[in-house]
């Protein structure tokens, strides 16, 4: 509640989204454009809603939408009647084809309308249009704008708009052959007056232009000439063949893929850079966490992902101490914004420090992207920035230094500062909130891992230091041994967090999912949370919920109490896979994959927890985003566990271990530049193409078709 009125965040979860970083366009599903709506309308460029209405009609009627389907990277097309033209009988003979295109900074509309009636159908086609220009955070929170007046230009219309949120923010709209109607000043009509008959259809077409001077973030330059259109550039990583006896996962794969192409952009502060906005409406920006395990998810495909990702980063390492901003020497940032967001306790500024995960993932992407072949000497650039972000986690992350990476909000920003990051997310298993400072389970891994990855780093390129971080490794394991163990009846476990006294919080949640495969475990610990995140009371058939049923405050509709998260079961499924778990790992995964269709093969942020077992089909959680990096990058991570794949190019070596039931084969895999093929017949025979010079370690029996020894 703002000001006494109650505010409610708008619906995503049926509505249609069509995007290219920075520019996205929702409407309902019948792709109308509607301003007041409850639900999520509007085109938004840059965190601006710079188009609150697109509303079409014909002859005053809005047509009757008989199917809807994406059309490739950036476009969707409507397929509408407009049965008042239609001639007698019981057969539709006009219908209305809208065709939208969404390239960075641009919206394209293509109009056809064609019929089947014997002689010329005519007819008065209306595009109603508004403008208000409102952030996104307001529009986050429910919030409605009054529509702008725009200005004529030789071309068309023009809005612009003011104060620090919308500033520099501009929009041009182009109608060939359309009267424009300016009756209602603030609500513009296009207007066109067409004819069409069998063989001749009418085609009309208008584009919406966005101009943005002040943009801290833009459409990502993937090609050599520069261009911006993620239908035409080359993207930074490689399109994988995928031929499985479940077809529904390669159609996963290529409709994820289609995603994060649309999620593809840079940053003002290293233009020449690309990474993957964290995610659609809310997210289409720079966050450190999301941007990272997405560029991790995606090494399989090749590393200029994470290069980018790594470099941009860097460019923002946080270099002073700014208790507003959460901002520590060596600290990898949390989100960057246009204007600061949020309200009251919760405003965040525009560049924003807030999270205790994001600099350890750092070093360990970049550790990561080693393996997978990113080229020494981008590793060598980078590796003073880890250098930093190594000594951020002794000296700044262990602030009260116990040894255990922690945060407290001191009433600034995210009062939680890991992946669950809403105010209730840490929970005792009684349903209590737990008192901060907290310091969470699976950052404890990520740091073990960031300081054993470190250390390789260091030593391999003659830095001096790794032996300290080996050391300070095995301490925290030690360390960690003591502190975070806790049982119930069904064994022991590591509990979601310390409080601020300590005390193990001893909820059965999904972070401790994130340990396997960080070195910090020893065998009989990874086996026992194996069998956790693998039992009903976290595995819901569909993926991995957040907090295990039977838990004070678990409900399936709970964002971080029960929902599942496709990341969060992806980051499972790799830590298991690696932790030697293959089975397990691909029970999950296979869950993920039997909920895709629910949602066109396009998984959103999160779903609810409900069990496959209670339900048909996975329930929506209402208000996820969609697409999202790192749920659609969950794909990768799925398909690189099945193979039981991983890379370690500076050494030579290629590992697969491939779990799960029926025959896989995939060609089109990276290590650095080189092309990787990996086949599985189903009954254990493996075959591996893989560059020359290049070991293959893989069960007995595997055969090499490359030059590359068994």
């Amino acid at each position: 509640m703002e000001g006494g009125v109650v505010v409610r965040q708008p619906l995503l979860h049926e509505q249609l989204v069509v995007l290219a970083a920075p520019t996205q366009a929702w409407s309902g599903s019948d792709g109308q454009i509607r301003a007041g709506r409850p639900e999520l309308h509007g085109v938004f460029h840059a965190d601006v809603r710079v188009l609150s209405e697109a509303r079409l009609t014909i002859d005053g009627v809005e047509p009757e939408v008989i199917a809807t389907a994406a059309a490739g990277v950036g476009t969707v097309r409507v397929v509408g009647l407009a049965r008042g033209l239609d001639g007698p009988g019981a057969d539709p003979t006009t219908r209305i084809d809208l065709e939208r295109t969404v390239t960075p900074g641009r919206m394209r509309e293509r109009l056809t309308l064609s019929s089947a009636a014997t002689g010329v159908v005519r007819a008065t086609v209306r595009v109603h249009l508004a403008a208000d220009l409102l952030a996104m955070d307001l529009v986050k929170r429910g919030a409605t704008g009054d529509p702008l007046v725009p200005t004529r230009t030789v071309a068309g219309l023009r809005w612009a708009g003011s104060g620090a949120a919308a500033g520099g923010i501009g929009i041009r709209v182009r109608a060939p052959r359309a009267l424009i109607d300016l009756g209602d000043p603030a609500a513009p009509t296009l207007v066109w007056t067409v004819s069409a008959e069998p063989g001749l259809p009418a085609e009309l077409e208008w584009e919406l232009e966005c101009e943005d001077a002040a943009g801290v973030v833009r459409a990502a330059r993937t090609a050599a000439n520069g261009t911006s259109d993620p239908v035409r550039s080359p993207l930074p990583w490689s399109t994988p063949t995928v031929d499985a006896w479940d077809r529904r996962l390669p159609e996963l794969l290529d409709r994820s893929l289609d995603d994060v192409a649309g999620l593809l952009m840079s940053s003002a502060q290293a233009p020449d850079e690309t990474f993957l906005a964290a995610g659609a409406p809310w997210f289409f920006t720079l966050f450190g966490r999301d941007s990272i395990w997405a560029a991790r998810m995606m090494l399989p495909l090749g590393t200029e992902l994470a290069g980018g990702t790594l470099r941009t980063l860097a460019a923002f390492q946080g270099r002073v101490v700014d208790r507003d901003t959460g901002e520590e020497p060596g600290k990898i940032l949390h989100e960057v914004r246009r204007a600061p967001t949020g309200a009251g306790r919760t405003l965040l500024p525009p560049l924003y420090y807030g999270s205790i995960d994001a600099t350890p993932l750092w070093v360990c992407l970049l550790a990561d992207a080693w393996r997978w072949g990113l080229p020494e000497a981008e590793v060598a650039a980078l590796l003073p920035a880890a250098e930093r972000a190594l000594d951020w986690m002794v000296r700044y992350g262990d602030a009260d230094g116990d040894g255990f990476l922690e945060y407290d909000s001191d009433g600034r920003g995210l009062a939680n500062q890991g992946w669950k990051d809403s105010g209730d997310s840490v929970r005792w298993r009684d349903g209590g909130l737990a008192t901060p400072a907290i310091a969470l389970v699976e950052v404890q891994g990520y740091a073990h891992e960031a300081a054993l990855a470190g250390a390789d780093l260091l030593a391999a390129f003659g830095r001096p230091g790794p032996d300290r971080w080996r050391d300070w490794a095995a301490e925290l394991a030690t360390r960690f041994r003591d502190a975070y163990w806790v049982s119930d009846s069904r064994g022991p476990y590591p509990a979601i967090a310390l409080d601020v006294r300590k005390r193990p919080v001893d909820s059965v949640a999904s972070n401790m999912a994130h340990l396997l495969g960080t070195g910090l475990l020893n065998a009989d610990e990874e086996r026992a949370i194996a069998d956790r995140v693998g039992g009903a009371a976290l595995d819901s058939g569909y993926g991995l919920r957040t907090l295990a049923v039977g838990s004070g405050g678990y409900w399936p509709l709970s964002y971080h109490g029960g929902a599942v998260w496709p990341h969060d079961t992806a980051i499972a499924v790799h830590g298991l896979a690696r932790a030697g778990f293959g089975e397990v790992a691909a029970r999950l995964g296979d869950g993920l994959v039997r909920a895709a269709p629910a949602f066109d093969f396009r998984l959103p942020e999160l779903f609810a927890g409900d069990a496959a077992a209670e339900v048909s089909r996975p329930v929506p959680y209402p208000a996820s985003c969609r697409p999202q990096a790192w749920a659609a990058t969950a794909a990768v991570a799925i398909l690189q566990a099945r193979l039981g794949l991983t890379a370690d190019v500076p050494n030579g070596v290629v590992r697969v271990r491939p779990a799960g039931a029926g025959p896989l084969s995939v060609s089109g895999l990276r290590l650095g530049t080189e092309d990787l093929a990996v086949s599985v017949d189903g009954h254990g025979g493996v075959e591996v193409r893989a560059p020359a010079g290049f070991r293959v370690d893989g069960p007995a029996g595997s055969r090499v078709a490359g030059p590359g020894g068994t």
